[in-house]
């Protein structure tokens, strides 16, 4: 059974930066991608990010240039830097994980079957 425990969460100011980390643990094959989403009160769920393991990255449009995602393999942990903050980003921040090598359709949470808790972002003004 896989499962993935978020840290690194916090409040900070506009402008300020954090550093997610998302350990997995029980993976039986390289074969997977991990994917930061995000959820604010009273939105839906938005994908943030994704890495395959030997496969690339991708981002969403409103992360590009701000958010970087990163994999310590040795370490089975994926990171989430995230850099000029703004309060819109404020959510919590959930990593996930799914069987698949490529990128194809990241976005889409029901090909992720393995989910973190979550940890809070809070960015003021």
């Amino acid at each position: 059974q896989v499962q993935l425990v978020e840290s690194g969460g916090g409040s900070v100011q506009s402008g300020g930066s954090l550093r997610l980390s998302c350990e997995v643990a029980g993976l039986s094959s390289n074969d997977y991608c991990v994917g930061w989403f995000r959820q604010s009160p009273g939105k839906e769920r938005e994908e943030v990010a994704v890495m395959a393991r030997y496969s690339g990255t991708a981002y969403a449009d409103f992360v590009k240039g701000r958010f970087a995602i990163s994999q310590d393999k040795a370490e089975n942990t994926v990171y989430l830097q995230m850099n000029s903050l703004k309060p819109e980003d404020t959510a919590i921040y959930h990593c996930a994980a799914r069987p698949q090598w490529s990128l194809d359709a990241w976005w889409l949470e029901r090909h992720y079957n393995s989910w973190g808790p979550g940890t809070q972002v809070t960015v003021s003004s």
